[in-house]
């Protein structure tokens, strides 16, 4: 893989992409060149890795966006999978690359639950769950929450000491519900230095928002 190929595919797959995109703001094309960041970085520890299909899925795999309390949401990746297949296919994209792009789309989705099998799929489901980490992850959460109606924290009990955790009704649940689990869960070594240390960020929010939320 060249520089050349990739700078030559990424418009196109930004077109691609920048067409399906809708109004949700934490799905939009700046998640999509975030994420291919995020892979750029761990690529540099996986030379290995097919860089093109790499790129393609990181701007493709958010193809078919589903709600995150839709019914069918666990099927919005592989569903994304089949249309980038579609649309890769149409723009004559290498054929033999076809599998691995695919595979990568289908495996991202932590609502999916399907275990990334290449290196190119590891560097996928890392780079994207990379986003939902840090400063711009915090940021994240808060827009998605506002979208699903959830309210910012339980009124009395933010962090929680006495109930069940609920990241449907209470934003600040999510850092614990989900984000927390995410750096342990990443495929690569590069990727797990990146996720704790993003995660380290939301910790210390969590800390200063409960903290301010009593007063």
């Amino acid at each position: 893989m060249t520089d050349d190929e990739l700078t030559l595919w990424q418009p196109r797959l930004q077109a691609l992409a920048g067409a399906a995109c809708g109004d949700d703001g934490a799905h939009d094309i700046n998640h999509l060149h975030r994420v291919w960041r995020n892979a750029q970085a761990l690529l540099a520890s996986h030379p290995e890795a097919d860089a093109l299909a790499v790129m393609a899925a990181c701007y493709l795999h958010d193809l078919v966006n589903l709600p995150k309390n839709h019914p069918e949401r666990s099927m919005a990746s592989r569903r994304s999978a089949e249309l980038a297949r579609r649309e890769l296919a149409a723009l004559d994209f290498p054929a033999a690359k076809l599998d691995a792009v695919a595979h990568a789309i289908e495996t991202h989705s932590f609502s999916a639950a399907l275990p990334p099998h290449s290196i190119e799929a590891k560097l996928v489901q890392d780079a994207d769950r990379l986003d939902a980490l840090g400063a711009v992850g915090l940021a994240r959460l808060f827009y998605i929450a506002g979208q699903m109606g959830s309210a910012l924290a339980h009124p009395s009990d933010p962090l929680p000491g006495t109930r069940e955790l609920d990241d449907r009704a209470y934003a600040l649940d999510h850092i614990e519900v989900k984000l927390a689990k995410l750096p342990a869960m990443m495929q690569t070594a590069a990727g797990r230095a990146l996720g704790e240390a993003r995660m380290a960020q939301l910790t210390t929010f969590r800390a200063a928002f409960a903290q301010e939320w009593a007063l």
